[in-house]
């Protein structure tokens, strides 16, 4: 059973789960799935193709699911899929795909902080956490584990990996590779990751390992495609240090 105010409006065609809540105000249309124990706070919109997980928590003034504001978006059904846990903070808004990528993605236990913007066709990935007032453009990447100081702009198309930490009032506009942090204006390489690796469980010997990767890409005389060859050829691999190299690789944009 839902706990659904009376001034809310939520649509007969809507799909909540068992412990819902919604408050005063609310608006939830047609073509919404919203899963159990999920909180839908007031004046919170969620528009068609939301997909919504369990436990959930959507706070006053946040928008889910809107069109995009892309001009090539005809109105094509497409969706936004929110995963189980995870919180977004007031006034935040993340719209829905478009015919490249048909939806938006915010995985599993993240925390979207208030006026946060995550634009069409972004995939999320787990853990993640978006300071207040960060602006994601379109297409964007975010691997898992990744945190992004407050007032950020991530240009479209950019790639962030995996539990890099990515500093406050700063303009993405080429990838940034995992594990690192990213600071200055422009952006730049400033270092490993070190103490969310360390929370995170990593050993010190991958420390070692991924500071010698880095080191060598970053602070050697090398260019990126010589550093990589270097890596590959003459440092025993461990799986960071792959996905690192593959994420590398697979770049259209650059890195910083």
């Amino acid at each position: 059973m839902s706990l659904i105010h009376q001034t809310a409006i939520v649509s007969p065609k809507a799909e909540l789960g068992n412990q819902v809540q919604v408050g005063p105000y609310a608006i939830i249309d047609e073509d919404v799935v919203i899963g159990d124990e999920t909180c839908i706070a007031e004046h919170a919109i969620i528009r068609p193709g939301a997909r919504i997980g369990r436990q959930c928590q959507i706070f006053p003034g946040a928008i889910i699911s809107e069109i995009s504001q892309d001009l090539k978006y005809k109105g094509e059904r497409t969706e936004t899929i929110i995963g189980d846990r995870t919180i977004i903070r007031e006034y935040a808004t993340i719209h829905k795909g478009t015919e490249d990528r048909m939806r938006t993605v915010v995985g599993d236990d993240c925390m979207i902080m208030a006026y946060v913007h995550v634009a069409h066709d972004c995939k999320i990935g787990n853990n993640c956490i978006f300071s207040n007032a960060t602006q994601l453009a379109g297409h964007v990447t975010v691997e898992d584990f990744v945190i992004i100081g407050g007032m950020t702009g991530v240009h479209q198309f950019v790639q962030i990996g995996a539990h890099a930490f990515v500093g406050g009032y700063m303009r993405i506009s080429k990838d940034v590779p995992p594990y690192i942090l990213a600071a200055g204006m422009p952006a730049r390489y400033a270092g490993l990751n070190q103490v969310g690796l360390t929370r995170r469980g990593f050993s010190a010997e991958v420390l070692k390992k991924l500071k010698e990767f880095y080191q060598i890409l970053y602070r050697s005389d090398y260019n990126i495609s010589d550093a990589l060859k270097y890596i590959e050829t003459q440092l025993e691999l461990i799986p960071e240090m792959q996905h690192a190299i593959e994420f590398i690789k697979a770049s259209k944009r650059g890195l910083i």
